[in-house]
């Protein structure tokens, strides 16, 4: 794939996680308080927003592995980790969102083998607050002293 196909996916599919993320975490905090059964449906939609946050890194990683901004930075280590957005977005972006789909990965599949209905939604809605908080770290926004970027390009 060009980046000219990934760059369009990659902005897309970022917005979809982050609104599967809070999609999910309201329903396991809804079942969690309420003492929901946790249903077919329950399990779709944690199943599916690890499903997509795992494509986004794939594509994330494409993106990562031909952009220039990062050749650079690998490149002239030295000189580049001096440059906050330099490191930003060689280094410190890509670490916390594997970080991220690490910690979600594992909420997920701890959520699915969990006994109890409470202790499922319990423990989604733990892991993937972890993963959400994660995520709003890693983001490149655009009053951040470190990298800024504009939300929608």
């Amino acid at each position: 794939m060009t980046s000219s196909i990934l760059l369009p996916l990659h902005s897309y599919l970022r917005w979809l996680v982050l609104a599967a993320l809070i999609f999910s975490i309201y329903r396991a905090a809804r079942g969690y308080f309420s003492r929901r059964s946790f249903s077919k449906s329950d399990d779709a939609i944690r199943h599916w927003t690890a499903t997509i946050a795992h494509i986004q890194f794939v594509v994330g990683m494409l993106v990562y592995l031909q952009s220039q901004l990062v050749k650079y930075f690998w490149n002239d280590f030295a000189a580049a980790r001096a440059n906050l957005e330099l490191l930003f977005f060689g280094l410190i972006h890509s670490v916390l969102m594997l970080l991220a789909i690490v910690v979600l990965s594992i909420g997920s599949a701890t959520a699915k083998r969990k006994a109890s209905d409470v202790e499922k939604f319990k423990t989604m809605l733990v892991w993937y607050i972890v993963a959400f908080l994660i995520i709003i770290i890693a983001i490149p926004w655009p009053f951040s002293p470190l990298a800024n970027r504009p939300l929608l390009r």
